[in-house]
């Protein structure tokens, strides 16, 4: 058994990011940037009004003066305006200023006599309610680090920037197998002994969160050859999650088949609660991890150990989950150990532990958006200031 530093280090360093490919920028939300992306227009691309009300030359256009009106420019194709002191333009939010134009002066604070416009502004300043030409965006400024998330945010900058697609990592395609003669398909009528499969659906979810492809879904059961032929066909995979199957009970045929099939098993059992039989082998390109049947180490070690994995093959640079601060709501003991995953809620900067801690409970965990790791024979009084993973 390892520990949990360990176990990332090894898994880790066995991932190789897949090959990045060149993508509309309608269809990259969430995928993750190849190069870095540089600004190659301005923002604003030309100097315009913040407000609609009236371009201006600042010095002509104290409290009272009456201006007379030169033009109207409307947001769009610029009508190449100009003005000087004495004159005003008709000018609308976005459009672009006139030239001699330095100032805008709302719409509120004017009076249209006519051909002419009265100032009842206080005050006019160079700049008034001017956006500069790349006063938010200046050609050359980074847009996106290599591995950065392109968020929706981001995607509307790349457009403003005339960009049509953008490379970046392959999504990866992942095959979740679950096992167990125990499970029963939702929708059927489960026999005595039997329960229904949770961690296949509860994995898929946690898969395609992540932003994989989840490109075979299987159940399987315990049965060698059965196992060994489904296993063939799931290392076509970029990736592979087991559920089950991998810990010491003779009905535990996991270990066993990925050796029938020829993959290579690097690690098996981290010091870690909830999760101890985690498992990570490969066949050939195809990263192999095993996870416990219990549906909660299923979901931790998803979380501690398969997704950074799963983002790193995608291109991603930041592989950790949301952090959080808070303080407990009352005393933690943690595993003498083991570090100790604990599923809670965190409510206004406190953290509460939710339902059963056990592996099995996971009317607790579907009740839970934050882990906290606490260390080997920690104990953490109510009032502690901690730090927690953010789930949801």
């Amino acid at each position: 058994m390892i520990s949990e530093e360990e176990a990332r280090e090894k898994i880790l360093s066995a991932v190789s990011p897949l090959p990045a490919t060149e993508v509309s920028l309608g269809d990259v939300l969430d995928r993750f940037a190849a190069t870095e992306l540089f600004a190659i227009i301005p923002l604003p691309p030309f100097d315009n009004s913040a407000m609609d009300g009236y371009a201006v030359v600042a010095k002509s256009a104290g409290k009272n003066a009456r201006l007379k009106i030169v033009g109207e420019q409307p947001a769009g194709i610029s009508k190449d305006l100009s003005l000087l002191e004495g004159e005003a333009v008709r000018i609308f939010t976005g459009a672009p200023m006139p030239i001699g134009g330095d100032a805008v002066v709302m719409q509120e604070e004017t009076q249209r006599e006519g051909d002419y416009v009265l100032i009842q502004a206080e005050k006019i300043s160079v700049g008034d309610f001017v956006r500069k030409a790349g006063a938010d965006l200046a050609i050359g400024q980074r847009i996106s680090k290599r591995g950065d998330r392109l968020r929706s945010a981001t995607l509307g900058l790349l457009a403003s920037q005339g960009i049509k697609s953008v490379r970046v990592g392959a999504r990866a395609r992942v095959a979740i197998v679950t096992t167990g003669d125990e499970l029963a398909a939702p929708g059927q009528q489960p026999q005595p002994g039997e329960i229904f499969d949770s961690n296949g659906l509860m994995l898929a979810s946690l898969a395609a969160k992540t932003g994989v492809e989840v490109a075979m879904p299987r159940h399987c059961p315990d049965n060698f050859d059965t196992l060994c032929t489904t296993l063939r066909d799931a290392v076509h995979q970029d990736a592979v999650i087991i559920s089950g199957g991998v810990s010491v009970g003779e009905h535990d045929l996991v270990r066993e088949a990925l050796r029938e099939i020829g993959a290579k098993i690097d690690l098996w059992r981290v010091a870690v609660k909830p999760g101890k039989p985690f498992l990570l082998g490969k066949r050939d390109q195809c990263l192999i991890f095993g996870l416990p049947g219990n549906p909660v180490s299923a979901f931790v070690t998803f979380l501690v150990f398969v997704r950074p994995a799963l983002l790193q093959m995608m291109g991603a640079i930041d592989l950790s989950l949301p952090r959080a601060n808070a303080r407990l709501t009352h005393e933690i003991a943690g595993d003498e150990t083991r570090p100790h995953y604990f599923r809670g809620e965190l409510a206004d900067g406190a953290f509460t532990v939710i339902g059963r801690q056990e592996s099995h409970a996971i009317f607790g965990l579907a009740r839970a958006n934050a882990l906290l790791r606490v260390r080997p024979g920690a104990r953490l009084s109510a009032g502690s200031e901690v730090e927690v993973l953010l789930i949801d």
